[in-house]
């Protein structure tokens, strides 16, 4: 791999400890906080990942003569599908039908964190369109090597599935749902963009709340103290317990990301009689706010959406944020103004044979998915012309 003047070699670290805070984030920027060293080392050092938990560290670097990184990639050798959410479970079981190995296999990605951000991480001062390719080149003959079965780079940028796809690799797209401020001053500004229905629905499931007695505060940096985490945990246990069988995360985890990433966090919960019973766990980009967990241990009517939805949208106007990311899955988000927007992956699969199945199978799905994208937009909240 070679740009002008530069020679570049591609090296697997099994921890990413190994690499420099300084120069992985170099690469990953500072906009999206899921690709941050701090973010994935706080994943390694609580055993969230690692050893025993199908997800295996294997984060390629490309690195000059002197050792400076130029590029990386989150890399992990995946003994199952699940903390993915790009669902590949009946390719998996095609495969092996036909005599194959589906797993192992390769994943680029942020573990547990349906969150769309850059995955092809490239120094700001490098050649972009030169350097993204040599680090997808040197993905690709890690997979040829490994004589594993596929390798899965999950919820990158559109202009990343781009370059990925001009270098064969086969294409993706997925729904999530984001709430964007159109320069609001309030909430009050937001709920009048809506229409009458919609704007008084809101409002009485907010009211709704605001009855229950409920104190409902956002937390973040230092404000966060162990009891809250501890509180927190016992909601992600249970509301994970019930899910998936088996949370991911440990409470390591939530004591790492304190010690490494307080600042970014922003922790809404709900207390009774100053006891919490409710939370929701967001991180702040650079212009987003990412909700990423929720739980509970008192079902208390609409306070799901007051804390996941309502209140990162207040927390966003009041920091002048462009948007709120609220994760994977859930047609019920698009009412409370949360709107359709497209999500990508890119696929590279050993056999060719079945790279031309899962083709055209994703062929297929993409058309189907374009259509529900447009027919899920066209149930906006959002006033048009015309009406109240």
């Amino acid at each position: 791999m070679n740009e002008p003047s530069l020679t570049l070699t591609a090296r697997i670290v099994d921890r990413i400890e190994k690499i420099a805070p300084d120069a992985w984030d170099d690469c990953a920027g500072g906009g999206n906080p899921f690709v941050s060293h701090a973010f994935l080392n706080a994943l390694e050092l609580s055993a969230s990942v690692g050893r025993g938990t199908g997800w295996l560290p294997q984060h390629l670097v490309l690195e000059d003569e002197a050792g400076a990184v130029h590029a990386a990639a989150p890399l992990y050798v995946k003994g199952h599908s699940q903390g993915e959410y790009v669902f590949d479970h009946g390719w998996a079981e095609a495969y092996e039908r036909a005599g194959g190995r589906y797993y192992p296999k390769l994943q680029v990605a942020v573990p547990f964190s349906p969150v769309p951000g850059p995955r092809l991480l490239v120094r700001p001062t490098a050649d972009t369109v030169t350097m993204r390719d040599a680090l997808i080149n040197a993905l690709t003959r890690t997979a040829e090597n490994s004589g594993l079965s596929s390798l899965h780079i999950t919820f990158c940028t559109a202009e990343e599935l781009r370059a990925l796809a001009a270098l064969d690799y086969l294409p993706r797209l997925g729904c999530q749902y984001h709430w964007h401020n159109r320069g609001y001053g309030s909430f009050d500004d937001f709920l009048g963009a809506l229409s009458s229905r919609k704007r008084k629905a809101l409002r009485k499931e907010r009211a709704t709340v605001a009855a229950s007695g409920l104190e409902i505060r956002a937390l973040t940096g230092d404000d966060i103290k162990p009891a809250h985490w501890d509180a927190f945990f016992a909601f992600y246990m249970d509301t994970g317990g019930r899910k998936w069988g088996r949370p991911y995360l440990t409470r390591a985890f939530f004591e790492a990301l304190h010690q490494s990433l307080r600042d970014k966090v922003v922790l809404v919960m709900a207390f009774r009689d100053g006891a919490p019973i409710a939370g929701a766990l967001n991180l702040l980009g650079a212009d987003a706010l990412y909700g990423r967990n929720w739980g509970a241990i008192e079902d208390v009517p609409y306070l799901h959406f007051e804390c996941c939805y309502y209140r990162a949208i207040d927390y966003a106007i009041e920091h002048g944020l462009a948007r709120v990311e609220a994760g994977a899955q859930g047609e019920h988000k698009i009412q409370r103004g949360y709107l359709p927007v497209e999500t990508h992956s890119a696929h590279w699969v050993a056999d060719p044979n079945f790279s031309a199945a899962v083709a055209d199978y994703l062929a297929r799905e993409r058309r189907a998915m374009t259509q529900e994208i447009a027919g899920l937009a066209g149930l906006s909240p959002y006033r048009r012309d015309g009406d109240a």
